[in-house]
């Protein structure tokens, strides 16, 4: 095994769907530009807008199974039974050597993935999960969205109850019950990890 010398620790976010995950992530990069967030790689077709490299990384089934194969993912996962979805880790290493604050933000399946391979990698990382202020929140925020049948939106919120409970899995949790807020106490949780300033 190689050695690996990283200046901080990998940062995974993750929580419960419909939390606001991503918004706290785009509210935290646009008041700290220095922090990179992984682009994943898929195998699913690019969508209208989006950009190779930008938004994911578009491979083709052949070439994301080579690469799987190969080890070149840090995690990996089939969603919907359909395409592949995997976290490239030579960008992930590479940035982590560099000093460069590192966020990794995925499924909870997804931090389960990388915990299991972290190890083997000897990759560290600080597992931060983004709480609700309520179930009721939650709910509001999902049936808010108007993107759901009311059928997609009762699975969601059943996804969302056994998410919600693996709360404790996590190192650090942070309430998202104002965006600004929640992206300040995630910029506080990197700056403490790379030694900036808070």
């Amino acid at each position: 095994m190689t050695e690996h010398t990283h200046a901080g620790r990998l940062i995974v976010l993750s929580g419960p769907t419909a939390v606001g995950k991503g918004t706290v992530e785009a509210k935290l990069r646009a008041d700290h530009p220095e922090v990179w967030v992984s682009v994943s790689a898929t195998t699913r077709a690019a969508r209208p807008g989006e950009v190779n490299g930008v938004n994911y990384w578009f491979l083709s089934e052949e070439e994301f199974l080579r690469k799987e194969a190969a080890g070149e993912f840090l995690e990996t996962a089939v969603v919907h039974g359909m395409a592949h979805y995997g976290t490239p880790l030579k960008p992930v290493e590479e940035h982590l050597a560099a000093g460069i604050p590192t966020i990794l933000e995925i499924d909870l399946q997804g931090a389960r993935r990388v915990r299991q391979r972290a190890s083997e990698l000897d990759l560290e990382v600080v597992y931060v999960f983004i709480a609700p202020p309520s179930f009721e929140e939650l709910k509001r925020r999902l049936t808010g969205r108007g993107t759901e049948t009311p059928e997609q939106q009762a699975r969601r919120l059943e996804t969302a109850k056994v998410e919600l409970a693996a709360e404790s899995e996590f190192d650090v949790t942070i309430v998202n019950d104002t965006v600004e807020r929640a992206a300040d106490e995630l910029w506080s949780v990197i700056a403490e990890e790379y030694g900036l300033q808070s």
